[in-house]
């Protein structure tokens, strides 16, 4: 049976809102989107080819058009010369605008400069109308964004009437071309998971009729941030909740304290209490449980109460993994988040002994948000002082009941960068181009806080849900035995003394390596990656002394010393 689909524009998700309790801002109701998710299964980790010749063999098998008609078993017209297929894709473009043909995968694509994409297209000259140049762009993006468009690189290559052809992309050797000029050399890249195949180009309201078939990448897909490929292997904390009761008082902290004295920001309308009704241990999960119910404390009265727990472990870099399962209803707001320990927020547990600044000084790492109207979508966003209210740091993506089903939400932090996954796949990564206060208030620690809110428009037959917790566990970087520091000789620092930015310069060879910055307490003052051959290290902020650098890298280490004056 001929299978047709015709899909039409949805408009993306609206700019995110802040959990922050220090800023209220109104929700405003998200226009849904549709992310597609293939019907293959793909094993967490599994690396698999990506191929389709549209007669019943290869690993794509969900299509969307948008603004076309797609028909994925027409027979072939122009059988014959380059392509014998009996099969092909049909796309046609009855004037649509921003008309194409795009696959969605649920990991991401290894791109590699011997690789390259292919595949066949004829386009007879009979199914065009208007004077556009004829053209085939290929587009990678990340289909996880709410805005998939501006993650996008593409590459645009001619194409011949009446004649099948075949087209090669390769993203080291073509012609490429960012929607976002910031988003550097795709090969560098890890976040593509999308395909998009556009005739034609964009803003054309003429008739397009083209065949598609053969489609074949000869690399692989199958990134895995949140196992082989990070460096941080090694578990420091975590909380198995194999207990049964209470939450560990030794691990979590019940925040209660209404932190204006009449109710919580963003239109909350719960309380949070410490009672074992909202918050409790057994058969190996957390349950945090919202309730409709009345009740009064600090002198208010509300309709919920649900808990908000503060960890009292804080730490800077690593990997997160909470593994969880979402609450249901219409007003819902669960949410596995994080905020500096320098936060001087009412009621919050690290506000006495180290409340410096007032958020979003202090940085804020959404792990996971859910809202009970959007059921299977989560989001993940940063909150600095450059992007707050209404942030444009933020991805999601939608998952495959997150009520019955346990998805694990994970987040690596690094010195450059913050990247989000949901089941070992990535969704956004957050990499500023400038780091500073504004940019990137994550070079300290911070600390989780686990809640379910109540907020919006709330269903009237509303009664109780829970966010059930399996685990939640933090790695960072395995202790390293390494054979006795050299001298980085071949390092060029200059300025040296220094005063705001110390610039290093370094051979190939330690290309990769993870560096430090030490003061003469031996405490370490600051981490990064050593991405390139210079080094740009911002030391404004250090106290007037002698500090030392050391690399690390496959059992060598080498160290360096400058001064900040």
């Amino acid at each position: 049976m001929t299978e047709v689909i015709v899909v039409e524009f949805i408009p993306p998700l609206a700019k995110r809102i802040p959990r922050s309790t220090y800023k209220y801002i109104s929700r405003m109701r998200q226009s849904l989107f549709i992310l597609t998710c293939l019907s293959f299964n793909l094993m967490y980790g599994q690396f698999q080819t990506v191929e389709d010749d549209f007669e019943g063999n290869g690993s794509i098998s969900t299509w969307f058009g948008d603004a076309c008609i797609l028909d994925l078993d027409f027979l072939n017209p122009f059988m014959g010369g380059d392509n014998l297929s009996e099969q092909v894709l049909k796309y046609e473009d009855i004037g649509g605008l921003y008309a194409n043909a795009r696959f969605t995968l649920p990991i991401n694509f290894k791109l590699g400069s011997a690789h390259t994409f292919s595949l066949k297209v004829y386009v007879p000259s009979s199914g065009l109308t208007g004077s556009q140049p004829n053209t085939l762009s290929f587009k990678l993006q990340n289909g996880y964004q709410p805005e998939p468009w501006t993650s996008q690189c593409e590459i645009i290559k001619p194409l011949l009437l009446d004649q099948w052809q075949t087209l090669t992309f390769n993203f080291d050797t073509d012609n490429w071309q960012n929607f976002n000029l910031g988003n550097g050399d795709p090969l560098n890249r890890i976040d593509f998971n999308r395909v998009v195949l556009q005739i034609n180009g964009e803003n054309n309201t003429d008739q397009v009729i083209a065949y598609l078939d053969d489609f074949s990448y000869d690399g692989l897909i199958g990134y895995d941030p949140d196992n082989a490929n990070s460096i941080y292997d090694n578990l420091v904390w975590a909380d198995e909740f194999e207990t049964s009761g209470p939450v560990n008082s030794a691990n979590w902290y019940h925040q209660t304290l209404l932190p204006d004295g009449v109710g919580w920001f963003n239109g909350e309308q719960q309380h949070y209490t410490d009672r074992i009704e909202n918050s409790f241990v057994g058969d190996g999960h957390l349950t945090i449980r919202a309730i409709k119910e009345p009740f009064t404390d600090q002198g208010q009265t509300k309709q919920y109460t649900s808990a908000r727990l503060n960890s009292k472990f804080a730490f800077t870099y690593g990997r997160v993994e909470a593994r969880a399962k979402l609450p249901i209803g219409e007003g819902t707001w669960p949410a596995i988040w994080m905020l500096g320990k320098d936060i001087i927020e009412t009621g919050g547990y690290w506000t006495v002994s180290h409340g410096e600044v007032f958020w979003p000084a202090c940085g804020e790492i959404d792990i996971m948000e859910h809202w009970g109207y959007n059921q299977n979508f989560t989001q993940s966003a940063l909150h600095t002082p450059s992007s707050s209210g209404a942030t444009e740091n933020y991805g999601g993506l939608y998952s495959s009941d997150v009520l019955n089903n346990f998805h694990i939400y994970g987040m690596e932090w690094t010195p450059e960068e913050i990247r989000f996954t949901v089941d070992g796949s990535v969704h956004y990564i957050y990499h500023p181009a400038v780091q500073n206060a504004s940019t990137w208030p994550f070079d300290s620690e911070q600390y989780f806080l686990l809640n379910v809110a109540m907020s919006g428009f709330i269903d009237p037959a509303f009664t109780q849900s829970d966010m059930v917790i399996d685990y939640i566990r933090v790695y960072q970087e395995s202790p390293t035995t390494l054979e006795e520091t050299e001298d980085l000789l071949s390092v060029s620092l200059f300025p040296n003394p220094t005063s705001d930015v110390l610039t290093m310069d370094i051979d190939a060879s330690w290309s990769g390596a993870r560096g430090s910055i030490v003061n003469v307490l031996g405490e370490e003052v600051q981490r990064f990656l050593v991405r390139d051959l210079r080094v740009l290290l911002d030391v404004s902020d250090f106290a007037a002394g002698v500090y030392q650098i050391i690399l690390q890298q496959e059992g060598r280490k080498g160290s360096a010393s400058f001064q900040k004056d």
